[in-house]
């Protein structure tokens, strides 16, 4: 019998028998990793802290024995082979990427998908003459959604696309577009609302209105609100002619959003394309344009509030417009990052024939290298005083930024009525792993947790595994103290560093008044409501629990009781915090846009959501 069919049949008994052996055990067992985490508990937090239910009902559920048998699995790089066992035993996030079902080719009339989900369309709409296809509510709310649009609409003539509220709501959403709309005459498509509050939107659109003329694109309220998102444009609109595009309220208040652009526009004539809201207000956006533009002839592109009032955030321009002719290009408050980010231009623009390039109002830490000096405008390259936008007008449901998200401290007083935000948590359900298993896969070796996850190149589980292991290893902003952590024990260790050992977590009990009007019953400050510091922690996509956790400077931190307004009976109880030194906080930030101030000028409040947590010093 070969060892790994004796490790399968040792597995299947293994928690067969332990299965059985939980049933009949009605205490805690000392030996599981909840046991485990009490004692660290006991041993590294003050005796008169209560442990957190909140916090150990995390704790992996894996026996002691299970624990063992799979730690030594990972150690000899054996996991990848009883993946399946691992996960549901574990209460992991794995992907087990299966073939959307086919879709009929070529149809002359046209089709309107309403509630339709996890299809694959090849060759659908090749040639049609006028017409209009409509996916409207496709794959909504579905845990893994999967869609695949191959050669969708070519050389087809004044042709429409509608994708609307297309995946929302989703877990794991991807979509691939080869050869959409290549040789298309006419017509256009229209991207609203698509992939909003997923997870993970994977979106790769190769060869996309390639050889295309007049085929408009517009992408509105594109992967919004998404968390660890990633799309890829290739070749796209290559050798087009005049195929106008237009990203609006792109990746906007997104986590970790990345975009990358390779080859687009390239050798195009009079392409036309504006980024508008691109990734505002999103965590750490990352965006690549390499060759974008190379060789194009009356080109223009616009970048207007592109990555304002994200956090950190990178950008590269490779051969950026390289060796096109009459190439107008304007960054508008581009970059205004709430934390510095850095963007690179390399070889932009080098080798151009009476191009334009303007950079009014640009952020930061910046670096230009063997850039066309010629045609190259510079205004207000820098980031604007802290004050400037003090006078902005409130617009408390409007740019993005949702009813409730923010409020002003004074908003926290008994009777006072106030619109609750949707505090849900849209992660999937998953619990910390034990130490012993944690060791033997850090999140710093990618390829081997590409290989243990059975993670393809170029895959979904790629990009959750790439998308964390990028935010942990960055280096910290200034003043930031941070820390993944995949355990218990390890949150522990790191709230205790910064806060030393009498310290207590903190969350929001339920969602309930999520997205209504809630009145507030009775409020205590933490720390008699003083000025305090604390440690925050956010939940990060991954196959197992993993948190972000981060020291917050200046902080006040209540505890809040959550009525119904009408019957006035507590619905909820909620832990909010508020930042009392907002002065580096970007103008465009969504805290200013919703309450009408500024930075410096006034303090910020918000909620804790649904299975994040602060860390306080007890009272």
């Amino acid at each position: 019998m070969d060892r790994e069919r004796a490790n399968t049949i040792f597995l299947f008994l293994l928690l067969s028998c332990c299965r059985v052996y939980s049933n009949v055990i009605t205490k805690e067992n000392p030996f599981t990793a909840k046991a485990s985490a009490i004692r660290y508990w006991n041993a590294h937090i003050s005796s008169k802290i209560p442990q957190s239910p909140f916090l150990l009902s995390k704790a992996s559920p894996l026996s002691s024995v299970e624990s063992a048998f799979f730690a030594k699995l990972a150690a000899e790089k054996g996991l990848s082979a009883h993946l399946a066992a691992f996960c549901a035993a574990a209460d992991l996030f794995c992907l087990f990427e299966s073939k959307a079902a086919a879709v009929g080719e070529n149809h002359r009339s046209d089709a309107d998908f309403a509630f339709y989900n996890n299809k694959h369309f090849s060759n659908y709409g090749g040639a049609r003459l006028g017409g209009a296809d409509q996916f409207k509510n496709y794959s909504d709310g579905v845990n893994f959604a999967t869609g695949s649009f191959s050669r969708y609409s070519r050389s087809s003539t004044g042709h429409r696309e509608g994708f609307a509220s297309y995946a929302d709501d989703g877990n794991v959403a991807t979509s691939n577009f080869t050869s959409y709309g290549g040789a298309a005459t006419g017509g256009g498509g229209d991207f609203k609302t698509y992939m909003p509050r997923v997870n993970v939107p994977d979106l790769r659109f190769a060869s996309y209105d390639a050889d295309a003329n007049g085929h408009k694109l517009t992408f509105s309220s594109y992967a919004d609100d998404t968390n660890s998102g990633s799309q890829g444009f290739t070749s796209y609109a290559k050798n087009g002619n005049h195929a106008p595009l237009d990203f609006s309220s792109y990746g906007d208040t997104s986590n970790v959003v990345g975009s990358t652009f390779t080859g687009y526009g390239e050798v195009a004539n009079s392409a036309n394309d504006t980024f508008k809201a691109y990734t505002t207000n999103a965590n750490n956006p990352t965006n690549t344009f390499k060759k974008y533009g190379a060789g194009g002839n009356g080109g223009a592109d616009s970048f207007s509030s592109y990555r304002d009032s994200a956090n950190a955030g990178a950008d590269s321009f490779q051969s950026y417009g390289r060796d096109s002719s009459s190439e107008k290009t304007n960054f508008l408050n581009y970059g205004k990052s709430f934390n510095v980010g850095t963007d690179v231009f390399k070889e932009y623009g080098k080798g151009t024939l009476d191009q334009t390039v303007g950079f009014k109002i640009y952020g930061a830490n910046t670096t230009f290298k063997d850039y066309a000096k010629k045609g190259v405008t510079f205004a207000g390259y820098t980031k604007p005083e802290a004050n400037k936008g003090a006078d902005r007008e409130a617009k408390p449901s409007k740019n993005g930024v949702e009813e409730g998200k923010f409020f002003r401290e004074s908003m926290l007083q008994k009777g006072k009525v106030l619109r609750m935000p949707n505090i849900r948590d849209w992660m999937p359900k998953r619990s910390f792993l034990p130490r012993p298993i944690l060791s033997k896969l850090p999140i710093s070796s990618l390829d081997d947790l590409k290989r243990t996850f059975n993670a393809g190149e170029n895959s979904t589980m790629e990009h959750v595994l790439a998308n964390a292991q990028a935010e942990c290893v960055r280096a910290p902003s200034p003043g930031e103290t941070k820390s993944c952590v995949a355990s218990i024990e390890d949150m522990i260790d790191f709230a205790v560093s910064v806060l030393g050992d009498d310290v207590v977590v903190r969350a929001t009990e339920t969602v309930e008044g999520s997205g209504r009007e809630v009145m507030i019953g009775e409020v205590k400050g933490v720390n008699g409501g003083r000025v305090t510091k604390s440690v925050s922690c956010h939940q990060s996509l991954y196959p197992y629990l993993l948190y972000y956790c981060h020291s917050v400077p200046k902080v006040r931190v209540y505890e809040v009781d959550i009525l119904e307004v009408e019957s006035k009976a507590r619905i909820n109880h909620g832990t909010a915090i508020c930042h009392l030194d907002t002065s580096t906080w970007s103008p465009g930030h969504g805290a200013f846009l919703a309450l009408g101030s500024g930075p410096g000028q006034i303090e910020v409040c918000h909620w804790i959501f649904e299975n994040d947590m602060t860390w306080t010093i007890s009272d």
